[in-house]
């Protein structure tokens, strides 16, 4: 191993070997098989992590669900200074765990750290959430009648996190779940279990001083093991599940079989439009950190730009100019713009696509090949990819976790909002326009269909303020900000009668 790997495993606190199990504080011996961690920057080997059993899973639901009889009557302002101080860990170790991120999944440095500043920031709104879960007073038709609404913790709820955030997503949902009363267990990718191990650790640290073991649980291990047994679960009321619409579809089908709950957050086909009015720069520069950042394995990624015929040419250009910038190779090179996708899988899944793209009758106008950057030949590289394609190919239709980029036209905004909204998926969307009509149509109900619409900035980088999420098949769900934290809780309506009559509501008698 690299002695820089070697010392950002150290800085983490990261052994060797580690176990993946945690409930509160970390299962001694666990009993699952072997997963191996390896870095995607030269595909080396980083540690080997022993997963969960089945009997690991139960002992860690048993202490969340244990704990959970008591973290709920806690007042909710103390359970959000728990937050708090979980928020203050994570700054001071923010560097070494963004550099963590980046040596196991591969994003930049930048991109690794800003990661775990959202982890930060949901802290902080999560503490002031703590004090605004706010319910509702209710004209009652009857006399001497009060109704209210108040919200009550759900109980453990299951979170089931991708590669591509290995430790953000789980935040906005853990601290938001926390201040709200619940307990929960964390399943994350097991391409990631190293970044997932080193925040159960911080954690920890946290939640071990105020004698609070079991609120924060971590059960690492296979889909068809840990996250099997987690989505059929009865002891869990809501799943969370940041992953593909395939697996998106199997989970919502699982969970709602029991009726439980869910929060899906799945495949995105984000597309910005450009206008002829738009400048031009500023679309170009939102593009490209778009579909290149995190090499195009964001859920925002841009994947498709649809441009006005009268801007088209010189987008298209500037656009093949800038990709010929970019560089490529080692995510903890501060020079470096694009680093390495996951997995050799994640690289073929590429490749077969620009085959299908050539084979429908697209275009690729540049990047698509495999590239071996000096020093990295074992690692996971590729070259961005724009092409010409129609949006109604199959593989335009589809997502593909990759930095593909398919440019098309259009000459009316009628025109322009119909392409962008004829895809399966619905996540995050923006148009570049100066025009305020355009702006304006694109917001509207007959505008952009996306969970996520902007106007002069790209599809990538929502603030945590705003609730994340998507319609038609990215699953529906909401995250982080806004009033999502409501999908954690269970509404309650509650009449009091403060009258010596007993009124029935709709004016129905019912004397003896």
């Amino acid at each position: 191993m690299k002695p820089e790997f070697e010392k950002i495993l150290k800085d983490t606190g990261i052994e060797k070997t580690n176990s993946g199990a945690a409930a509160g504080s970390f299962i001694e011996s666990p009993s699952g098989p072997d997963i191996k961690s390896t870095t995607p920057i030269d595909g080396s080997e980083l540690a080997t992590v022993k997963a969960a059993s089945a009997d690991d899973f139960d002992a860690i639901m048993e202490r969340a669900e244990k704990r959970f009889e008591t973290w709920r009557t806690m007042p909710a302002p103390k359970r959000g200074e728990v937050v708090r101080l979980i928020g203050d860990e994570l700054r001071k170790h923010k560097r070494e765990l963004g550099a963590l991120v980046t040596l196991e999944m591969g994003k930049i440095v930048p991109e690794g750290e800003g990661e775990v500043q959202e982890m930060i920031d949901i802290s902080d709104f999560a503490l002031g959430l703590s004090r605004q879960l706010y319910g509702l007073t209710i004209k009652s038709e009857r006399p001497g009648h009060r109704m209210m609404e108040q919200w009550h913790p759900l109980g453990t709820i299951g979170i089931i996190s991708a590669f591509n955030f290995p430790v953000a997503v789980w935040s906005w949902n853990a601290f938001l779940a926390a201040v709200c009363g619940d307990t929960m267990v964390w399943k994350p990718s097991s391409k990631v279990p190293l970044t997932a191990i080193a925040v159960q650790k911080i954690v920890n640290n946290v939640t071990a001083d105020m004698d609070l073991d079991g609120v924060f649980n971590l059960a690492i291990g296979r889909g068809r093991d840990v996250g099997e047994r987690l989505i059929q679960d009865r002891r869990v009321p809501l799943v969370s599940f940041t992953g593909s619409t395939a697996m998106g579809k199997r989970v919502g089908e699982v969970v709602g079989a029991r009726l439980g709950s869910t929060i899906l957050e799945l495949g995105g086909n984000n597309a910005v439009v450009v206008d002829e009015s738009a400048d031009l720069e500023l679309a170009l520069n939102a593009i490209l950190f778009g579909a290149v950042g995190t090499a195009g394995q964001r859920c925002t990624s841009t994947r498709r730009v649809i441009a006005h015929e009268s801007v088209y040419d010189k987008l298209k250009s500037s656009l093949l100019s800038a990709y010929r910038q970019v560089r490529i190779g080692n995510p903890l090179d501060k020079n470096t713009l694009m680093g390495p996708m996951i997995d050799q899988g994640a690289v073929d899944t590429m490749m077969k696509a620009i085959g299908r793209i050539k084979e429908s009758g697209g275009t690729v106008l540049c990047g698509g090949d495999t590239v071996s950057p000096d020093g990295l030949e074992g690692g996971f590289y590729v070259e961005p990819a724009i092409a010409e394609a129609d949006n109604s190919s199959e593989i335009v239709q589809e997502e593909t976790f990759a930095p593909i980029l398919y440019l098309m036209r259009f000459s009316t905004i009628e025109e322009a909002i119909r392409i962008h909204n004829d895809v399966p998926q619905g996540l995050s969307s923006a148009m570049f326009t100066r025009d305020l009509l355009s702006a304006e149509a694109f917001l509207s109900p007959a505008g952009s269909d996306c969970g996520i619409a902007n106007v002069n900035l790209g599809t990538s980088g929502a603030e945590i303020g705003g609730a994340f999420g998507g319609e038609k098949e990215t699953g529906g769900g909401r995250e982080s900000g806004s009033d999502a934290w409501k999908a954690y809780m269970r509404r309650q309506t509650n009449t009091v009668n403060y009258s010596t009559e007993l009124p029935l509501a709709q004016g129905i008698e019912f004397d003896l």
